[in-house]
């Protein structure tokens, strides 16, 4: 747990940099480590795993088969490293809601807005789109970009190498390192694992990658070329607060007055 314990000392700092003085308390945490089903892989992609906004919990999986102890514990580490990062940024960033037909609905997450009667501020992205005008494409990249982030730096700290085999692609995923070679074979869905959870697993990472990591990157370069690391500062730092303002700002004076609202809002809002 070396890996996980250096990670979240760096993550506390990182955080309250950025305006989050809260970590998501470890008891609001539960953490999958076996199941009933044999075929069952866990890790970040698992179909059940991910933050729960209403209730304020995270449901996290250990990386790798759910029916014994983990087969890489480094990794395994690393996985659980990326996933609690991920979620505490989720729980950390601002939201409010409102009764609606007598049913709780959120009408703000982070720098994301929903009217009363369900309209969203941003229309889905379209599939065949390289990068995003979605707001919740672009949250969701900001917070596994962090993520991804922290758990590099644990990995080099802490001299975890690469594996070989299957791991090889959470690896890379965990640390941000996947590349373009890699995200084709995981979506050509072909010989990546003999393991069938394994597999499905890897199908998962591929999806996910394409439809949000690659997308927020797109989007990094777009609206911040050479900038990119300040622009995904100014996210993090709207999400947590709940104010674009700054963000706006940043965007006003590279792209003309009104870029926010230009490049994110549906006209249907």
């Amino acid at each position: 747990m070396h890996p996980f314990h250096e990670g979240v000392e760096l993550l506390r700092m990182r955080y309250r940099e950025l305006g989050m003085t809260r970590l998501l308390p470890p008891e609001r945490v539960a953490i999958g480590t076996e199941s009933a089903d044999t075929a069952a892989w866990g890790g970040f992609h698992h179909p059940d795993q991910g933050y729960r906004h209403l209730q304020m919990r995270a449901l996290i999986t250990m990386y790798g088969p759910l029916t014994s102890t983990p087969q890489n514990p480094s990794l395994s580490a690393l996985d659980l490293l990326r996933s609690y990062a991920h979620d505490c940024l989720h729980y950390g960033s601002y939201r409010s809601y409102r009764l609606r037909n007598g049913e709780i609905v959120r009408s703000q997450y982070g720098v994301n807005f929903r009217r009363p009667d369900g309209r969203t501020y941003s229309a889905p992205d379209t599939a065949d789109t390289p990068g995003t005008r979605n707001l919740g494409v672009v949250m969701e990249g900001a917070c596994d970009w962090e993520a991804r982030a922290i758990t590099r730096w644990a990995a080099e700290r802490c001299g975890i190498q690469e594996p070989e085999g299957p791991d090889r692609f959470a690896y890379r995923d965990s640390t941000g390192r996947l590349n373009a070679a890699d995200l084709r074979q995981l979506t050509s869905r072909h010989g990546l694992a003999p393991h069938a959870g394994a597999a499905r697993f890897l199908e998962s990472m591929g999806r996910y990658t394409t439809a949000v990591n690659t997308r927020y990157a797109w989007f990094l370069d777009d609206a911040g070329p050479e900038e990119g690391a300040e622009l995904h500062a100014e996210v993090l730092r709207a999400l947590i607060s709940g104010s674009v303002s700054g963000l706006c700002a940043w965007l006003d004076v590279r792209h003309g007055p009104g870029e926010f609202l230009a490049r994110f809002r549906t006209p249907s809002y």
